[in-house]
């Protein structure tokens, strides 16, 4: 019933809504076109709306032709980056010249020296399709890892509304030392099937979606991972930690300093429900259907643009289990009061909700970024500032970052994290700020904290050079009795886990459009409370990869 009322309501909103668009394909948020982009609009060239991605295709291509009418103001290598950019994002321009005519191409370039391995148009249609291929190598301290891969990706535009995509790539790890688990990493959590001499496994990534779009906003129907806010290795809110998710998007533009997104997302808890599961009738494999609890999370958040260049977004998420609940779909409601009143504020009956915010100003200081975020997991106003009775369960991030330091395409960063204990972690274990048992926020997890200088340089255009140092504290994790009843709460970093010390260094030339050939070395080194007591690790990455 419930299904049937949202595809209803879905529909009345789509007949209603005719007027002009600009078609949406969410683009890949690993695509070097989102780090061209920031830095441009860290500079003041460009007004660019990054808080959430991905974003569309469309509106990164307006980004870039901007920037146009700014060249003068563009180094030589900046234009040749520019140009290079702009030869991949033609969607919109290819989609106006469409004739009734149709125009197909294999495995050749398209009128902006694009090469494409298939690309059709025929009036208001329009579909491109290329391969994922990759291979790579990985060594170091007691590990010796190849890694290949292969896919595809496609998109495309239907009508003046409607936008499509579809990327799969199948990925297959072997050798020593493979990490089946990225655990305590900031590498993207897996769901992956492993051989049976644990020397090898495979696991697969996939995005896909159909969104129809209006001339201020869309709505999707999608899998991807979502990120929110800003932060150079890892982020607080909504993090690209927990595998790709299906979800429901919508995003709505009213004006030009004002902005709105919605998310509701279907979760994967990891938890069996032993209510809901049954015997087959078989034998095979144990002859039992397993069911998981249903696990749910409702999102959203406003941006406003307060002054040029500084914009403050705030916003709440609730993650909710059991089954589907109609409230958490109406995209303008107050989702902790809500969850209140359905529950008779019995904590047993409900759900776990977040309160999150941040400031960013781009270039009101010459060539700089500063931001803030913050995330409110619990809190009690009336007794912040009292050590015994506080519960400060959040997590900030603050960061700054200059560019054209001294030497042309040069910027440096500096930036802290901070999770206090028990963030992400809710009684009822269903409604962990979790999917797949990833972490959907910082993927360090609560009780600890995080600071990081970076430097990245770029000499020619599209050879990406950055190192960056890294020091982390990681805690224990402690119980529920103390997270929801001791008194004063456990310190900061109480029952201290280890500490970690990283270097790393990447070095990455697009050679042709999105064509990459990387090259990094990690160097990590560990201090555990636990023996052993110290591990220092080091590690080469190697890899070409054609798509994304």
């Amino acid at each position: 019933m419930l299904k049937k009322i949202f595809l209803l309501t879905t529909l009345v909103f789509i007949l209603f809504t005719n007027r002009l668009v600009s078609q949406v394909v969410w683009e890949d948020p690993n695509s070097e076109v989102y780090h061209f982009l920031y830095r441009m609009a860290q500079k003041g060239l460009i007004r660019y709306d990054d808080n959430i991605r991905p974003l569309s295709r469309v509106y990164l291509a307006a980004c870039l032709d901007s920037l146009e009418s700014r060249s003068n103001e563009l180094s030589e290598i900046e234009i040749k980056e520019l140009r290079f950019y702009q030869r991949d994002f033609t969607d919109q321009r290819s989609f106006l010249q469409n004739t009734s005519t149709e125009k197909k191409s294999l495995f050749s370039k398209d009128p902006y020296h694009r090469w494409r391995s298939i690309s059709v148009a025929s009036g208001s249609f329009l579909l491109r399709v290329d391969p994922v291929l990759s291979a790579a190598t990985i060594s170091g301290s007691g590990k010796q890892v190849t890694r290949y891969s292969s896919g595809f990706n496609l998109y495309g535009y239907g009508n003046k509304h409607w936008g499509f995509f579809l990327s799969y790539n199948d990925i297959n790890e072997k050798g020593n030392g493979i990490d089946t688990l990225r655990n305590f990493t900031s590498e993207p959590g897996i769901v992956t099937k492993i051989a049976s001499n644990g020397k090898s496994h495979n696991f697969s990534e996939l995005r896909g979606g159909i969104s129809y779009s209006w001339n201020n906003g869309s709505i999707s129907l999608g899998q991807d991972r979502l990120t929110w806010g800003y932060g150079e290795n890892g982020h607080i809110v909504l993090s690209a930690k927990a595998p790709a998710y299906p979800y429901i998007r919508l995003d709505y533009q009213p004006l030009p300093w004002l902005s709105f997104q919605y998310t509701h997302a279907w979760l994967q808890s990891g938890i069996l429900d032993s209510a809901r599961t049954y015997r087959t009738g078989y034998t095979a494999y144990g002859g039992i259907r397993e069911l998981f609890v249903r696990k749910f999370m409702a999102q959203h958040s406003l941006r406003i643009g307060l002054t040029k260049g500084v914009d403050l977004a705030i916003g709440e998420s609730m993650v909710y289990s059991d089954e589907l609940n109609i409230g958490y779909l109406i995209p303008v409601s107050f989702f902790k009061i809500y969850d209140n009143l359905i529950n008779n504020n019995r904590i047993n009956n409900g759900s776990n909700g977040q309160l999150f915010a941040q400031i960013s100003s781009r270039n009101n200081i010459r060539n700089t970024h500063l931001y803030g975020t913050l995330f409110i997991d619990e809190i009690r106003l009336g007794s912040i500032f009292d050590r015994t009775k506080s519960r400060n369960q959040l997590g900030y991030t603050v960061g700054a970052s200059v560019t054209d330091l001294g030497i042309p395409y040069l910027t440096v960063g500096l930036e802290y994290t901070r999770i206090n204990p028990f963030v992400y972690r809710n009684l009822i274990p269903a409604q962990d700020y979790t999917s797949h048992q990833y972490s959907l926020g910082d993927w360090m997890g609560n009780n600890s904290d995080r600071f990081i200088a970076s430097l990245k340089y770029t000499p020619l255009p599209r050879l990406k050079m950055a190192l960056r140092y890294q020091s982390l504290r990681k805690g224990g994790a402690g119980t529920i009795d103390q997270q929801y009843f001791q008194q004063p709460q456990p310190a900061f970093l109480f029952d201290l886990q280890r500490k970690q010390q990283e270097w790393h260094f990447q070095c990455s030339y697009e050679w042709y459009n999105n064509l990459y050939l990387t090259g990094a070395y990690t160097y990590t080194h560990n201090s555990y409370s636990a023996a052993p007591a110290k591990i220092t690790d080091r590690s080469l990455y190697l890899g070409i990869r054609y798509g994304l």
